[in-house]
C-alpha cells in the first residue's frame, strides 16, 4: 500500500509539530498549514488522504474549511481538534461531514485510533459508492449442466484459488463477466471488490484516467483527485472486458503496470504498489487480433496464462431449455405474472434457433415473451419472427411435405413467407393492443424501430 498523506491545519506551530511527530511515527506523510485558507491551497497542489484541523483559527476556522470542502463536493475525511470547552461545537460540526474529533491534550493512542477510523470509513464509503453503481451486476449463479459447461466449472475451480491472470474468450453474450465474477467469488479475494470496466465503451484518453486515476490539476477539468479502477480493486479483482478494443498505445502502459505491479496516477510521480488480480476478456480470436494489430502480442502472453474459452449457446443445446425456463420464471416474478410453462411447439422453436446473441439474446427473448403473454402459457405468437423463421426453415429442410403445417395457429398457406407474415401481423396486433395503440411502445416491445413498425402497419393493415 502507498504511504498515506495527512494535512495538519493549526495556527499554533507547536501543535502542528506535535501532530507531525506523532503521525510520522505512525508511518504517515505529513503536510501542514497555519489556517483554513492555506490548507485549501495545499489541497489544490497535493494528494491528501486525511485532514486534521483545529476548530478555532484566524481567517478560516475548522468548520469553515470543512464547509468549503463539502461545497466543492470534496469528500475528503476530516478530523477536528478541539479543547474541552468546545466539544459541543465539534459535535455540531459532524453534521457538516466531519469524520471524527479529538480533544486536546491528547494521547498518541487516541490520535492513532481516530486516524485509522477516519481512513477506514473513507475507504468503506468509497467502496459502497462503487457497489451501489454496480448493484445490478450481482452474482446469480450459472444455469446449465452440459458437458461443455461442466468443463468450464472445473476450470473456474482450478484457477480461482491462484493469483494467475486469466483470459476469457467467447462470443458476445456467452457470459464472460459471469465467469470472471465466479472466479473472484471463489477466490481468497472474495471479500475485496470485483471491479469491471468495458474497454470498448470508453475513449482511450478517458480510459487511461479511469484505469490509473489522476491527481488534481492533471488536466483541464481535473478539479479533484480520482482513484482509478486499479486502486479501487486493491486486494481484489479487476475485470478488463473487450481487451482487444483498447487503444494500442494504452496497452503498452497496461503491460507495464501488470509487470511492475505498480502505477503512478496521471499528473503524479507518486508510486502506488498494487495487489490486484487481473482477468481480461475478448469476443474475437486474440491471435487474429494480434495479426490485425488490435492486441499487443506481449500483452496477450501476459494475460493468457490461463485461457478459458466459452462455448456459444448453439453448441450446448441441452442448456437452452433450462435457461429459458429460468429467465421466464425470473421475469414473471418481476412483472407479477404467473408463469404457466411453454407449449410444445415453442420448445421445438427454441431448440431450432441458432441464438447468435447467445445467452443474452435468450434472456431478452424470454422477457419479451412474458410481456406479450400477459401471464398466459407461452405460445409461438409470443416469439420473434427470427425464431419462427429458423424453425420453419429447419422443418422445410427436414420434412418438405409437412413444412406448411408447422403449428395449428398458422393457416395452411402456400409459402414460408406468407406464414411468417401472418405471425408477424399477429404479433403486431397483440403489441398494439397491449400498449393501447402506442406505436413507440409497441415498437420497443417488438424490438424493432418505430419506422419499421409503421412500414409493417401500412403493409398489413
Amino acid at each position: 500500500m502507498p504511504q498515506q498523506s495527512i494535512l495538519v491545519v493549526d495556527d499554533e506551530a507547536k501543535m502542528r509539530r506535535l501532530l507531525e511527530i506523532m503521525l510520522t511515527q505512525m508511518g504517515y506523510e505529513v503536510l501542514h498549514a497555519e489556517n483554513g485558507r492555506v490548507a485549501l491551497d495545499v489541497l489544490m497542489h497535493h494528494e491528501i488522504d486525511l485532514v486534521i484541523t483545529d476548530l478555532r483559527m484566524p481567517e478560516l476556522d475548522g468548520i469553515g474549511l470543512l464547509k468549503q470542502l463539502r461545497e466543492q463536493n470534496n469528500d475528503l475525511p476530516v478530523i477536528l481538534v478541539t479543547a474541552y470547552g468546545t466539544v459541543n461545537s465539534a459535535v455540531d460540526a459532524m453534521k457538516y461531514g466531519a469524520s471524527d474529533y479529538i480533544v486536546r491534550p491528547f494521547e498518541l493512542d487516541a490520535v492513532e485510533a481516530a486516524v485509522q477510523r477516519a481512513l477506514k470509513l473513507a475507504k468503506v464509503q468509497r467502496e459502497n459508492r462503487y457497489l451501489r453503481q454496480k448493484v445490478e451486476q450481482g452474482w446469480h449463479g450459472f444455469i446449465g449442466k452440459s458437458t461443455a459447461m461442466q468443463e468450464i466449472y472445473t476450470q473456474i475451480e482450478q484457477v480461482s484459488v491462484t493469483k494467475t491472470s486469466v483470459l476469457i474468450q467467447g462470443e458476445t453474450g456467452t457470459g464472460k463477466e459471469l465467469v470472471a465474477r465466479a472466479i473472484h467469488q471463489s477466490s481468497p479475494r472474495a471479500d475485496a471488490l470485483f471491479v469491471s470496466i468495458n474497454c470498448a465503451a470508453i475513449p482511450a484518453d478517458i480510459l487511461e484516467s479511469e484505469l490509473f486515476g489522476y491527481s488534481k490539476g492533471a488536466f483541464t477539468g481535473a478539479n479533484k483527485e480520482r482513484v482509478g479502477k486499479f486502486e479501487l480493486a486493491e486486494g481484489g479483482t479487476l475485470f478488463l472486458d473487450e481487451i482487444t478494443e483498447m487503444d494500442f498505445n494504452l496497452q503498452a502502459k497496461l503491460l507495464r503496470v501488470l509487470q511492475e505491479r505498480s502505477l503512478e496516477r496521471l499528473g503524479s510521480n507518486r508510486t502506488i504498489n498494487l495487489d490486484v488480480r487481473v482477468i481480461a476478456a475478448c469476443n474475437r480470436n486474440p491471435r487474429q487480433a494480434i495479426v490485425e494489430q488490435k492486441l499487443r502480442e506481449d500483452l496477450f502472453y501476459r494475460l493468457n496464462v490461463f485461457p478459458i474459452i466459452l462455448p456459444p449457446l448453439r453448441e450446448r443445446k441441452e442448456d437452452i431449455l433450462p435457461l429459458a425456463h429460468f429467465f421466464l420464471a425470473q421475469h414473471a416474478r418481476e412483472f407479477a405474472y404467473p408463469f404457466n410453462g411453454l407449449e410444445d411447439n415453442v420448445t421445438e422453436c427454441l431448440l431450432a434457433y441458432p441464438w447468435p446473441g447467445n445467452v443474452r439474446e435468450l434472456e431478452n427473448m424470454m422477457e419479451r415473451a412474458i410481456v406479450l403473454s400477459g401471464g398466459k402459457k407461452i405460445s409461438i405468437a409470443h416469439l420473434s419472427s427470427d425464431i419462427l423463421g429458423a424453425y420453419q426453415h429447419k422443418q422445410a429442410v427436414a420434412e418438405p411435405s409437412s413444412a406448411l403445417s408447422i403449428v395449428a395457429e398458422v393457416p395452411n398457406m402456400a409459402s414460408l413467407t406468407e406464414q411468417v407474415e401472418y405471425l408477424e401481423k399477429q404479433l403486431i396486433e397483440d403489441a398494439l393492443i397491449k400498449t393501447n395503440d402506442n406505436k413507440a411502445k409497441a415498437a420497443q416491445l417488438l424490438d424493432i424501430s418505430e419506422r419499421s413498425l409503421w412500414y409493417k402497419i401500412k403493409k398489413y393493415f
